[in-house]
């Protein structure tokens, strides 16, 4: 089963939690984390690409064979996964990063913990009107996500690649507010990630997550004017629960397919590079 969930940034400035609890609780196909029946489908909420993919994949290859009954619920932001996670409305999530889910877990109250990496999807600058980073002009307009975490990783992607300099020990927590030096005299717009493929035609080049441009049908490994290193990277995606339920044995057997051979092969034959396994516990 594979529910489509999409939900404005409008409707998510009303009430995130709210929200996330109407539209999974409506969809007819409820959750039993919340009861603790650890006997029932494995409701995962995932974003379209690549999640909710290797997660098909899993439920029709691998799901079955290994006695799970996998169902996947699709969602088009960064927010309601959680929520519902927390709420008990879906079993676990697969979409985020952990330097997402530490800012997330902070600011809205929830205990969100990961329990096994899965995938990496480098993000990377884009662009419809210039050919390369040369070819940006001076005060060009870069669009880049708008939450705590996307942001920073992507203007340290821009210092990396010699175009800004930032602020000493601003991490994974820097703003435009902390370039130090801006030699091209960008002009950052910030917007919500899911927004930035669709930007590129307003602005002359905008730093895209992973999923998204590939979502957009954008080629990272092909089509990025520059794009992040995999080695050492911080930002592999995982698959997560509420804190008490990494033990459920639905999970534990989900957790040991998505780090299965026939997965990375999947990956490595699906994507091409654009998304590169990277299995393994979580930090």
């Amino acid at each position: 089963m594979r529910t489509t969930l999409t939900f404005t940034a409008a409707a998510l400035a009303t009430g995130a939690l709210a929200l996330g609890l109407t539209a999974c609780g409506s969809s007819g196909s409820g959750s039993s984390a919340s009861g603790g029946d650890t006997s029932g489908p494995l409701v995962v909420a995932a974003s379209p690409t690549p999640h909710a993919q290797i997660l098909d994949y899993v439920r029709d290859h691998l799901a079955k064979k290994a006695g799970l009954d996998l169902q996947v619920k699709e969602f088009s932001d960064y927010v309601l996964p959680d929520t519902a996670t927390e709420q008990g409305e879906v079993d676990a999530n697969f979409f985020q990063h952990k330097p997402y889910l530490d800012d997330f877990n902070k600011k809205n109250g929830t205990h969100i913990v990961p329990v096994v990496d899965v995938e990496l999807e480098p993000l990377g600058l884009y662009s419809h009107k210039a050919a390369s980073l040369a070819a940006l002009h001076d005060g060009a307009s870069v669009a880049v996500p708008n939450d705590t975490t996307n942001e920073a990783r992507a203007l340290s992607l821009l210092a990396d690649n010699g175009l800004i300099r930032l602020r000493s020990g601003t991490g994974q927590t820097a703003t435009p507010a902390d370039v130090t030096a801006n030699p091209r005299h960008l002009k950052f717009k910030e917007l919500e990630a899911a927004e930035l493929p669709r930007s590129l035609d307003d602005v002359d080049a905008g730093v895209v997550n992973g999923n998204y441009a590939i979502q957009a049908g954008l080629n990272p490994a092909k089509d990025a004017l520059v794009l992040e290193k995999a080695a050492g990277n911080p930002y592999a995606n995982f698959l997560a629960v509420k804190k008490g339920h990494e033990n459920d044995p639905r999970i534990v057997t989900l957790a040991r397919l998505l780090n299965s051979p026939e997965v990375k092969a999947y990956i490595d034959s699906t994507y091409k590079g654009a998304v590169i396994p990277a299995f393994g516990k979580a930090a």
